[in-house]
């Protein structure tokens, strides 16, 4: 049998086997053999690798980067720069409540981390809502607070709430801080209603700012006041005193602010307390009070070093709130003691600040050089070229006396008053502020010539009681007098009285009596003729409840002004003569018409709007009493009447203007319009001297020895024979001839003043210095004459032989012809004055008027 033939067999059936054509069993045997067969690997690995692409996809979700986001080329999202470049959140969305994620390895300690993007979610409805208060107005009524901390926040709720029942701003207030207190429940805390306090509240917190970051606050202050220009356009912000607040906070405040020109006031510490009066200031005057500059002027007179040092400490001791403190110029007199220079080496002021911030000094010291004499004109001009406005309607000049002493409150007075007259917007629209001059911190007791005592204007007011109960009461008043004891003048007025003393040293001086006494400097009669041709007027404060001021003056060590102080020392009354049995008597009605000294006060140290009339209310200028310098009360026509018809009269008797003459064109902070023909300027000094020569001396003081009073700045007899002797040297060594002894110079001397005389009855002119310049060269001449003729050797020594034989003779002659004593004391006396006339400019008394009279009258000047 052959085996492969069975198993390969020729037939197609032979090759298959039976179980392949048998139906019942085929399912069977597939089953079992798919069962042992093993599952792809392709399926396992596909659903390994979705699992793991699931759970990536989730954990990047869960913890996805904070830090992520656009390119910065195209979109800034960390800090919200306008609203037109994104949309603003609705104000149905609240911010995010939960806790922002964190970074993978945050500081332990660090517990304000988030620097996300910064989103406002609340402030574009409160924007919105105000936008019907005039914010899209660069000028408005609208003042903010704003706050970063809850304690900040309680101090400023109380002034803010103040000033919205005064009405004069729309008030707004800002919350900046970190806390998610809502804002509601922040006024329900400061007991800040609706009904009571009607202010306009902004929530410009960022989202999730309890975990944010300092630099993300200091970002989102920055862009929420961005945000709140650009719809609101508040024209003063006002912050709490920076040590209370964050710092973040006044960093952004002071640098976003610089960048929009907004003034930023920070207050201080008690600001509720004693600062009130500001909440009845509107956005006007609240707007310049960071832009104001005052400087302090201090004349110091001769041996005042008590009252200096104690003006100075009252300067040093007031309160300034936190304000920007005034220069301090002090005008030192030619010798100042000790006790002043010691004071003023350790005077450090402004003082030092606490925080450690550079220090610079607002102290100015001026030394003046010794003179002997000092004119009124120059005094002026000296005090008057002391200050000169930097910024024209912004800074300002306090001249202070050295007898004064300042409250501890005056600078709040000071600067309340002038923000509301000055810079309020009632003051710019009103004509008759634009009359006021300045501000008096001094009640004075007497007028201006110290003739009888001022009594300031009383106002009736009623009372609550009823219409038919009426009190009075002391309210400020305007004067139309000037006052050197304490009174601050603004600086356009002070640029244009620059310009009247400029022009007015330029004229002659009135001829019509002085309305100034001089007790007071001597400034204060050209600001008196300025005050009178301008209309203008001093506001002068009331007096406060129990007699309290805001500036005393002392007058146990007064003294007379520089300028006066020779003139009363040689116009001294002799001392009568008294017999032991005369009766004195007195005349009772004498004293009750003279001048009382000045008052004493008390000086404020209270609240201020506790103690000003009508609950700190400063009335408007229109209501306030006008009085004319003479002490009449007048209404604003009559004042401007009198200006006019003063005006009239001072342009053609001082301005040297013709009748009928149009003024020039008037011009801001210049008084060119109150005089004609500025070019001609009158010399001061020449007339003064003129008139020395034609007034006799006082009967006190020196006398000489010829029975006249002797100036003390006149030089002396052998001082003016020691300055003849060397003049004549000087001219002889000019001339080539030797030196001349005392003889000679006496005769010399003697034709000098022969000529003198011939000169003044030739030329007629008046002048010494000419005449004797004359005389001298003639002198001079007569001299070189003998010089300057031709001779041959031989005669030069037989003339030089006859001048040595002459020589004694000479000498014998002129000791001969010298004068007596007698006659040459009296020659020595009027070569004297003719000295001290040339040397002041001045005329010399001639002996008789018939030696100066000339052709067609006396020379000008006698």
């Amino acid at each position: 049998m052959a085996w492969p033939g069975r198993f390969f067999a020729d037939d197609e059936e032979l090759g298959k086997k039976n179980d392949d054509h048998r139906g019942s069993n085929s399912s069977t045997i597939s089953t079992a053999w798919s069962v042992r067969k093993p599952a792809p690997a392709v399926r396992k690995r596909r659903v390994i690798f979705i699992i793991c692409a699931l759970l990536f996809i989730y954990l990047f979700v869960k913890n996805v980067p904070s830090d992520l986001g656009p390119h910065p080329r195209w979109a800034d999202t960390r800090v919200n720069r306008g609203p037109n470049e994104g949309n603003f959140a609705k104000s149905s969305t609240d911010p995010p409540s939960k806790k922002p994620p964190r970074q993978s390895t945050p500081p332990e300690a660090e517990e304000h981390y988030h620097n996300g993007p910064i989103k406002f979610y609340k402030l574009a409805s409160s924007l919105h809502s105000a936008a019907k208060l005039g914010g899209q107005k660069e000028v408005n009524k609208n003042v903010m607070f704003a706050a970063a901390s809850l304690r900040s926040a309680s101090e400023l709720i109380t002034l803010a709430c103040e000033m919205s029942r005064w009405e004069r701003s729309d008030v707004h207030f800002a919350v900046m801080g970190r806390e998610d207190m809502e804002v509601e429940e922040i006024q329900k805390l400061n007991g800040a209603s609706r009904e009571d306090c009607n202010v306009h509240w902004h929530d410009a917190r960022p989202d999730y700012s309890r975990w944010s970051s300092d630099f993300r606050m200091e970002a989102s202050v920055a862009a929420s006041l961005g945000h709140i220009q650009e719809f609101i356009h508040p024209q003063v912000i006002i912050v709490d005193q920076p040590s209370r607040e964050d710092k973040y906070f006044i960093t952004a405040v002071r640098g976003r602010a610089m960048d929009l020109l907004k003034p930023v006031i920070e207050l201080p510490l008690d600001a509720t307390e004693n600062l009130m009066w500001m909440a009845r200031l509107d956005s006007a005057s609240l707007a310049a009070w960071p832009q104001t500059y005052v400087d302090i002027l201090v004349q110091a007179p001769s041996h005042s070093s008590a009252s200096l040092v104690r003006l100075l400490k009252s300067i040093e001791d007031a309160d300034y709130f936190g304000a920007r403190r005034p220069h301090l110029t002090i005008e030192l007199p030619a010798e100042v003691d000790q006790p002043t220079w010691k004071y003023l080496e350790n005077l450090i002021w402004p003082p030092r600040d606490w925080t450690g911030a550079p220090h610079v000094s607002q102290v100015s010291l001026r030394h003046r050089i010794p003179r002997r004499t000092l004119t009124p004109e120059e005094a002026s001009a000296r005090l008057v070229e002391a200050f000169y406005p930097v910024r024209t309607t912004s800074s300002h000049v306090l001249l202070l006396s050295s007898q004064t002493e300042l409250s501890p409150l005056y600078y709040h007075y000071l600067l309340y008053t002038l923000l509301e007259y000055k810079y309020s917007v009632h003051a710019t629209i009103s004509r008759n502020s634009a009359k006021v001059m300045g501000i008096s911190l001094d009640l004075p007791t007497a007028f201006l010539n110290d003739s009888t005592n001022f009594k300031p204007p009383w106002k009736e007011m009623s009372v609550l009681k009823g219409p038919d109960a009426l009190i009075a009461e002391q309210t400020p008043f305007l004067w139309q007098a000037p006052n050197n004891n304490a009174a601050l003048y603004f600086g356009e007025k002070w640029m244009e009285f620059h310009s009247f003393l400029t022009a007015r040293l330029s004229k002659p001086p009135k001829t019509s009596p002085k309305l100034v006494s001089e007790k007071h400097p001597s400034w204060l009669e050209y600001m008196l003729e300025l005050m009178r041709a301008r209309g203008w007027s001093l506001l002068y404060p009331g007096l406060f409840a129990d007699d309290i001021a805001l500036a005393t003056v002392h007058d146990e060590l007064y003294q007379v002004p520089e300028e006066f102080s020779r003139k009363a020392a040689l116009t001294g009354t002799p001392t009568p003569s008294l017999s032991p049995d005369q009766l004195l008597e007195a005349d009772p009605s004498l004293q009750a018409h003279k001048a009382p000294p000045n008052t004493e006060h008390r000086l404020l140290e209270s609240s201020l709007t506790s103690l000003l009339p009508n609950k700190g209310d400063l009335p408007d200028i229109d209501q306030v009493a006008l009085v004319s310098y003479d002490g009449e009360l007048i209404s604003a026509e009559d004042s401007k009447a009198a200006a006019t018809s003063f005006l009239e009269e001072f342009r053609q008797s001082v301005g040297t203007c013709d009748p009928g003459e149009l003024p020039a064109p008037y011009k801001w902070t210049s008084a060119a319009d109150l005089f004609c023909h500025l070019d001609d300027v009158y010399d001061h000094h020449a007339a003064a001297g003129s008139l020395s020569m034609g007034q006799n001396h006082p009967a006190s003081g020196p006398i000489s020895k010829t029975g006249e009073p002797l100036d003390p700045d006149m030089i002396s007899p052998v001082d003016a024979q020691t300055a003849k002797l060397e003049a004549m040297n000087h001219l002889r060594r000019q001339a080539g001839a030797p030196k001349s002894s005392e003889d000679d110079a006496s005769q010399a001397e003697r034709n000098a003043d022969t000529k003198i005389k011939d000169s003044y009855a030739g030329r007629g002119d008046g002048d010494p210095e000419s005449s004797r310049e004359g005389a001298a060269q003639d002198e001079r001449k007569a001299q070189m004459e003998p010089q300057s003729k031709p001779a041959t050797e031989s005669k030069k020594k037989t003339g030089l032989a006859s001048a040595n034989e002459a020589e004694p003779k000479r000498s014998q002659k002129s000791a001969k012809e010298a004068p007596k004593p007698e006659d040459k004391a009296k020659i020595e006396d009027s070569q004297t004055k003719a000295l001290h006339g040339a040397f002041n400019k001045e005329k010399p008394k001639p002996p008789d008027e018939k030696e100066i009279e000339v052709s067609g009258g006396r020379s000008p000047g006698w």
